[in-house]
C-alpha cells in the first residue's frame, strides 16, 4: 500500500496532521495505519486519531478507527469531526466499509458513534487470544459498520 497525501483532512475547525507512518507486518497480522494528531486549525493539538488501511479478522474487534480527545477539549465532537476526515481517507483507499470500536462502558465513544450514523452490530465478547483481551484485559467490544 502506497501512503497518500493527507493534507485535504481539514474543515473549519480542525485539521490532521500526521503524526506517523506505520507499515503492516503480515506475521502479526497487521495493516498499514496512518496516525494523527487532531489540532485546530491555529494549531493546538487537541487530540490524536489513526487509521488502519486493509482488512483482517482482528480489526473487527479493535476497529480501523481509533480516537482520543484530551479533557479540555471533550464535548464539542471533535473525535466525530476527526472519523469524518478520516472516512474520507479510507474511501480513497478503496475501502468499502470500516469498523469503530469500543469498550461498551465507553459512553462518549459511543455516542461518537452514534452520531456518525454508524450500524451498531452489538456488543461482542473478545476471543481468548486477542491482543485486548491478552494486554488490556478488555472481554467486550461494541462494534460499529460504516458503510463508505
Amino acid at each position: 500500500m502506497q501512503f497518500l497525501n493527507t493534507d485535504f483532512l481539514k474543515n473549519d475547525e480542525i485539521k490532521l496532521t500526521v503524526d506517523r507512518l506505520t507499515e503492516g507486518n503480515p506475521e502479526k497480522n497487521w495493516v498499514p495505519a496512518y496516525h494523527f494528531h487532531i489540532c485546530a486549525l491555529h494549531g493546538n493539538i487537541m487530540g490524536a486519531c489513526n487509521l488502519r488501511v486493509g482488512y483482517t479478522d482482528g480489526l473487527y474487534y479493535v476497529g480501523h478507527i481509533g480516537y482520543r480527545i484530551n479533557e479540555v477539549y471533550r464535548g464539542h465532537h471533535y473525535a466525530a469531526k476527526a472519523c469524518k476526515l478520516l472516512l474520507s481517507l479510507a474511501q480513497k483507499h478503496e475501502m468499502c466499509y470500516l469498523y469503530i470500536t469500543c469498550n461498551p462502558d465507553n459512553w462518549a465513544s459511543r455516542k461518537t458513534c452514534e452520531y456518525l450514523q454508524g450500524e451498531f452490530l452489538g456488543v461482542v465478547e473478545l476471543p481468548e487470544d486477542n491482543d485486548l483481551r491478552i494486554n488490556e484485559g478488555e472481554t467486550q467490544m461494541c462494534i460499529f459498520k460504516f458503510n463508505l
